[in-house]
């Protein structure tokens, strides 16, 4: 069962709420976040969200527009090079 999803492609100026806004029509999000450069806080165009139905959700969102961009939508894998047992 998929919770959790790799969202790529995401506009620079997209925030965290407008994400979780966008999710939330295929299912309960419980946590939306957009990777952001440590060093300047720029976006990386590229996050992750966790939520009911995330199979239904990248099946209907994968491809979709969101703030002016195609979103590529898959399954999130665990961390190269950490022990995810």
């Amino acid at each position: 069962m998929i919770d959790k999803l790799y969202i790529g492609n995401i506009a620079w100026a997209a925030t965290e709420d407008q994400l979780w806004d966008f999710f939330s029509q295929c299912g309960a999000v419980h946590n939306a976040s957009i990777i952001v450069d440590r060093r300047t806080g720029r976006s990386l165009g590229y996050g992750f969200v966790e939520m009911d139905n995330a199979e239904e959700a990248m099946n209907t969102l994968n491809g979709a527009e969101f703030c002016g961009r195609p979103l590529n939508i898959s399954e999130a894998k665990g961390r190269r090079g950490r022990n995810n047992e």
